[in-house]
């Protein structure tokens, strides 16, 4: 009797597990199925318009004549300062959070914080951003507004992904390097850092990423939707591609969605690459190693 209870329930958890696979398998296709035919109803909307005058033009009311210029541009400088802000931080919270920090009660508080704002929505950095950036140390509708509340929306993100990597690390090494005279920064510098920068580049892919889809924020610092002119600095007007595609997206007219279409595939084009640039860098490290 026993034998046959024990093979009922191994049977039993077969068939739940075989249930919980089906179903995974499901979902996963669906979402892809999903995903298709959005891609798909972009592209078909958006390739008639892609063309060189629509790259190197500025805006218009007129959709014939409209182009994202501006909009490139505009991104290219918000993500930039957001690299440039959020990347040294955020790495070196992580390693000051996971190697250096001394385990109590403040320590524990800030990394449940960090934690925590990982999951917050963007519009929340947004009206943060309006409050502290735009208007209380009087930046403006600028991209160094922009790229400051980007930054605050990414470098959670980016600490978390790297206290992870750095976590990953064996502690062998770090006691081997020790024990060979090393201090705990050298150690840390040429074993520990070179060994987790794999994981810490996933973070910044996947925070760059985020922020150069998001729109929200920008929109709420206060975002041109109209820019006829290139930014020459920091403190400069700016728009970007998710705010000139949920621009042209709430218009009635179709030539304009067929114009936010075409963007799609531009910033789709652009993730791309950037992720593809990355993950090059990423196997040098991991042969490297």
């Amino acid at each position: 009797m026993a034998g046959l209870k024990t093979g009922s329930n191994s049977l039993s958890n077969r068939i739940k597990e075989y249930g919980f696979l089906t179903l995974l398998i499901l979902a996963t296709i669906t979402g892809v199925l999903f995903l298709l035919t959005l891609i798909l109803d972009v592209g078909f909307q958006g390739l008639s318009r892609l063309s060189w005058d629509f790259l190197t033009s500025f805006p218009s009311r007129i959709p014939d004549r409209a182009g994202i210029m501006s909009a490139i541009t505009g991104t290219v400088w918000v993500i930039g300062f957001t690299a440039i802000i959020a990347i040294p931080l955020g790495v070196g919270a992580a390693i000051f959070l996971e190697e250096f920090a001394p385990d109590n009660w403040f320590t524990r508080i800030m990394e449940a914080n960090i934690s925590n704002l990982a999951g917050v929505p963007s519009i929340v950095y947004g009206i943060l951003g309006l409050a502290l950036f735009v208007r209380f140390m009087g930046f403006g509708r600028s991209i160094l507004a922009g790229a400051l509340t980007l930054a605050l929306l990414v470098l959670p993100i980016i600490i978390v992904a790297g206290r992870e990597a750095l976590r990953a690390v064996p502690r062998d090494i770090r006691l081997a390097g020790m024990a060979l005279g090393a201090t705990q920064w050298e150690v840390i510098r040429h074993q520990v850092l070179p060994a987790a920068m794999p994981g810490i580049l996933t973070g910044i892919i996947l925070a760059i990423s985020r922020a150069m889809g998001e729109a929200a924020p920008l929109i709420m610092i206060g975002a041109f939707a109209f820019v006829a002119f290139n930014p020459s600095g920091p403190l400069d007007s700016f728009t970007a591609l998710p705010v000139q595609i949920f621009n042209w997206t709430s218009r009635p007219q179709e030539e304009f969605h067929a114009l936010a279409a075409a963007a799609i595939l531009v910033m789709l084009a652009v993730l791309i690459v950037f992720n593809a640039l990355a993950v090059l860098i990423r196997q040098r490290y991991q042969r490297k190693w």
